[in-house]
């Protein structure tokens, strides 16, 4: 096994991002929102 140095290990890319990761978190939010607002209905006067 190759022991990688600090310039090696900021080349590699690839995995999972952080950004990828908020974006399905608030997918995931919304579409619940949405859900909710159709399961559950509310009047503009409430």
């Amino acid at each position: 096994m190759k022991r990688l140095d600090t310039k090696e290990l900021e080349r590699i890319t690839g995995g999972f991002s952080t950004w990828a990761a908020l974006g399905i978190v608030s997918a995931v939010l919304f579409l619940s929102g949405v859900f909710g607002g159709i399961v559950h209905p509310k009047s503009c006067g409430e």
